[in-house]
């Protein structure tokens, strides 16, 4: 398979190789249009026809610079050109003296490149020339073209010769082969230093996790990047035909962002993972859910910005696009105000946070459970069972009573007793009630009311006031039910009749049958007994 792809990019690189930039023909005497000054310049540097001075006369004279100096400019700006893969087609350059690209100003000028707009021709004394601001700038642009002294291996594998294979010199098959073995080693020691060193560092700090969701995944995209940027750094000194050097110059221009989104992707689920465990180990369970919610907007940000730059890199105006996205921005924002709203609402909530996760809230037309608090929504679960979907702006603007906020759940109920409970009877079972407070794990003791409070229609009524410290409501309902159990068994022990609502005909003596009020008993054994109820072996 790769001696066939091989081949066949032999075949691309001879059919490419042997068109010339511009026509073959000598350019035409005097620099009377942009076409016979690009056509001067270039003509002249090949190597069937080369002359230095005479491609210089393609530059403006600058006073103080020698031809020859001129001369190794303009060699320097067809090696820019050659790196850059900049492709001259010869009908497209204007070949009219008086040109100018914009009408307001109708001055002759030309540009280049889009990339480099240092680089323009312009009119001088009736003849088209590089400007005097592009030949200052081109040694500038020379070294952004071969950073790192690629300037200096350029020249040296120049000096190789000029025989040439398949349209390309020797020296560009070195250089390519090389280029080409350099990439395979230096995306092996890239994998090797991710794969191998990071994975032990990590396996002695024992995040075992942190290997199998990160490392593992990050390692060939972070190396594909490295490669891409060594690449676009040392391509343009292979010197290769333009059409090809520019179709390379584009595919690096987009797989180089494209793999380092790729990387700042697997960063933010890292990021997301480490967030995810500092909200573990926090009291509130809305940070559980903005984690997830953070990572997918983080998510949805990389790829956009990633987006913009592959464009940037393919010399898109992204200013244009930002400012049209603006002013559809403006135009949705006006027809979606009530999704932004909900939006705020959303950002008011994770910054507030009037509730969490499992909190039971109350408000206008919502009773429940928490659920979910997304970016447009909350959704509440319902002691039915069934679901509640609030915009989060309404949430945001209503009054929420959060019952799970509390730290202690009240619990206030009436005891009737009988009207033939005598004062000492009522007064041990108040007592005893209060002890039944006192001694019950779930209870708040440091305040809390239990009192004979109350002469109803037809019972006497005791205030019992207390609070559960319990963390929900399945739990407050088990020590209701406790603490109601108890009630019971204290009034059962100590004879005590519980009230309800009857209408009853009295009758206190009857000719024949015993009195129906019970005989008033002592304090002393109503006190006994309810001892007996909290300590029944010292009772027995």
């Amino acid at each position: 398979m790769l001696p066939r792809l091989f081949l066949l990019l032999l075949l691309f690189l001879n059919s490419i190789a042997g068109q010339a930039q511009l026509l073959d023909q000598a350019p035409e005497s005097g620099l009377k249009s942009p076409r016979a000054c690009i056509s001067t310049h270039l003509y002249y540097l090949q190597d069937e026809h080369f002359s230095r001075d005479s491609s210089a006369v393609a530059l403006a004279p600058i006073e103080g610079m020698s031809l020859k100096k001129r001369g190794k400019r303009a060699i320097q700006l067809k090696q820019i050109y050659d790196g850059l893969g900049v492709y001259f087609s010869i009908r497209k350059i204007p070949d009219h003296p008086e040109y100018f690209e914009d009408s307001t100003t109708r001055d002759h000028i030309y540009h280049v490149s889009k990339e480099y707009p240092q680089i323009y021709l312009e009119r001088i004394n009736g003849q088209w020339v590089y400007s005097k601001e592009t030949v200052y700038a081109i040694p500038g642009i020379h070294q952004q073209v071969y950073p790192y002294g690629m300037d200096r291996l350029l020249n040296l594998l120049q000096g190789l010769g000029d025989n040439k294979l398949f349209g390309l010199y020797y020296w560009q098959w070195i250089a390519i082969i090389a280029l080409f073995l350099i990439g395979v080693l230096f995306y092996r020691f890239m994998i090797f230093i991710t794969d191998r060193v990071l994975v032990v560092l990590f396996r002695k700090l024992k995040l075992y996790k942190t290997i199998d969701a990160f490392i593992l995944p990050m390692a060939r995209p972070f190396s594909w990047f490295m490669v891409m940027t060594m690449l676009r750094i040392m391509l343009p000194i292979l010197q290769l035909p333009a059409r090809f050097q520019s179709l390379l110059m584009i595919a690096l221009k987009i797989m180089q962002p494209l793999f380092l989104v790729i990387v700042i992707y697997r960063i933010v689920d890292l990021l997301g993972d480490y967030f995810a465990h500092l909200a573990s180990k926090t009291e509130s369970t809305l940070d559980d859910q903005l984690v997830p919610l953070m990572r997918r907007f983080m998510k949805v940000i990389v790829v956009i910005v990633g987006i913009l730059f592959v464009l940037q890199n393919l010399d898109y105006d992204i200013t244009t696009l930002l400012a049209g996205i603006s002013i559809g921005g403006l135009a949705f924002a006006l027809a979606a105000q009530d999704t932004i709203k909900n939006l705020f609402g959303s950002l008011m909530i994770f910054v507030d946070r009037p509730f969490q996760i499992g909190d039971w809230v109350t408000g206008s037309g919502f009773d429940g459970t928490v659920e979910e608090v997304g970016f447009r929504s909350t959704r509440i679960r319902t002691f039915h069972n069934s679901v509640t979907t609030i915009p989060n702006g309404q949430i945001a603007d209503m009054t929420v009573d959060n019952m799970g906020m509390r730290s202690f759940r009240r619990y206030r109920t009436m005891i009737s007793v009988t009207y033939d409970t005598s004062a000492e009877a009522m007064e041990v079972f108040v007592e005893g009630l209060r002890k039944i407070v006192q001694v019950h794990p779930d209870t708040r003791k440091d305040y809390y009311h239990v009192y004979f409070n109350a002469y109803g229609a037809h019972s006497l009524d005791i205030l019992f006031y207390i609070f559960f410290k319990v963390p929900d409501w399945g739990e407050e309902l088990r020590a209701r039910h406790e603490i109601n159990l108890e009630i019971i068994k204290l009034a059962e022990h100590l004879g005590i009749r519980m009230a309800f609502p009857t209408t009853t005909i009295h009758v206190e003596d009857f000719p024949g049958q015993p009195s129906l009020t019970p005989a008033p008993e002592a304090k002393i054994a109503l006190e006994e007994r309810m001892s007996s109820f909290f300590n029944p072996k010292k009772g027995h």
